[in-house]
């Protein structure tokens, strides 16, 4: 089967090139976010409102997205998606009041949920017909990419206005959606992993490792039967996974919000060391996804979210009560590579029980916890104090590993 073989890997490289487009875009529009408020003239508080539409937008559309992949397929959804959030990230340096640019901020957020719930679905078919582990690696490319674009976005921030930057990813978005999107398009969709129901699947030891891929055969690549209604406990499963992927988002929100200002407030850092708070973190969950696949061939799925849950909530104490600043940035590199494949492997697992809707449900759950991090993270620390705060990721963390331990005989994974 070299020629079937040959269109898995196809797939493969395009679906890792959207992913990375979407990490690229979206960290290309969060560094211009403080000139797009001194544009608009909002202030903190309005503009804090008017960024709620990204995750709000996400959230709203992200169910509707799992029907539609049912209907015309994970592959089209995923390129309209693509150059719909392309043409969308422009429309910001258009706005002049935060109540507009709320507006154009739902469109954008609609259109970057519904991507990551065309693509994941994508990929978890693919996971499937590849029979390994092979989730991480996509998410490692969205890191890549967000990486890349937070980057480049500081080199040209001095040089060109947010009007022209953002456009200039609408270029950009748009090229690789032609390039990429030509040779999803040309695959047909692959047919969603068949799995018996949880109470009748086999018992094999939970945490055995994968095994190698076998041949995808014709049937697998283009029969696509109709996808069964799942039961109470397959339902009842899915929620599950997707409060894992809510545990592992609110670390992800959290940290992103809130690690610089305890560094720089609580153990007097630079402005420029305390950025750089973030950036450990980033690396540290890029470098565990790019490990992922062969973590989790190694030690199976249900120990590899115990093992990561364990090591993010321990990382993440040292991070917030370490007295000092390097001790700090190790224990957040720590929570960077435990958190790394929590969310990967949660949607995966949600996708191979339910499709499609799966996927959008344990995403909505994931930008849920994302959307709750930041606030929370907030009014903790001016009940109690910023460090304490920020210990409540450390016990998500915790529930995630307990949460998968708990389940392990149900999902056999």
């Amino acid at each position: 089967m070299p020629g079937k073989r040959s269109e898995l890997t196809r797939l493969r490289i395009a679906l890792t090139v959207f992913f990375a487009m979407d990490g690229f875009i979206f960290a290309g529009w969060v560094v211009r976010i403080p000139a797009i408020k001194e544009q608009t003239g909002a202030s903190a508080s309005a503009l804090g409102l008017a960024l709620l539409g990204v995750s709000a937008g996400a959230v709203i559309t992200m169910m509707l997205t799992g029907r539609l992949c049912r209907r015309y397929g994970t592959h089209r959804v995923t390129v309209a998606c693509a150059v719909l959030l392309s043409l969308s990230v422009a429309l910001p340096p258009l706005t002049h009041s935060a109540m507009a640019l709320g507006a154009v901020l739902l469109v954008f957020g609609a259109a970057y949920g519904s991507l990551n719930v065309a693509f994941n679905s994508a990929a978890v078919d693919l996971v499937g017909a590849l029979r390994r582990p092979i989730m991480p690696s996509f998410h490692a490319a969205f890191s890549l990419g967000g990486m890349i674009g937070a980057g480049l976005g500081g080199l040209v921030a001095g040089g060109l206005s947010p009007t022209r930057h953002l456009l200039g990813l609408t270029v950009i978005g748009l090229l690789v959606t032609t390039v990429a999107g030509r040779t999803l398009l040309r695959i047909q969709p692959l047919a969603p992993a068949q799995h018996t129901p949880p109470a009748q699947a086999p018992r094999p030891s939970q945490d055995a490792p994968r095994l190698h891929p076998a041949p995808a055969s014709e049937h697998t690549l283009r029969q696509q039967p109709a996808p069964r209604r799942p039961d109470t406990r397959t339902r009842g499963l899915v929620i599950t996974f997707g409060l894992i992927a809510l545990c592992t988002a609110y670390g992800e929100g959290a940290l992103a919000d809130w690690s610089a200002l305890h560094l720089e407030h609580d153990l007097d850092a630079t402005p420029g060391i305390a950025a750089a708070g973030y950036s450990c973190f980033a690396l540290a969950m890029t470098i565990g996804r790019l490990t992922g696949t062969k973590l989790l061939e190694r030690l199976g799925q249900t120990r590899t979210l115990v093992g990561g849950g364990t090591t993010a909530a321990l990382g993440m104490l040292l991070g917030a009560l370490a007295p000092s600043l390097w001790a700090a940035l190790l224990g957040f590199m720590i929570t960077g590579l435990g958190l790394a494949n929590l969310f990967p492997v949660a949607v995966e697992r949600a996708g191979r029980l339910a499709g499609p809707d799966g996927v959008a449900v344990a995403s909505t759950l994931g930008y849920g916890g994302m959307l709750l991090g930041p606030p929370a993270i907030g009014f903790m620390a001016d009940w109690f104090s910023l460090p304490a705060a920020l210990t409540s990721v450390a016990v998500l963390a915790a529930a995630a590993a307990a949460i998968a331990l708990l389940t392990r005989r149900s999902t056999a994974g």
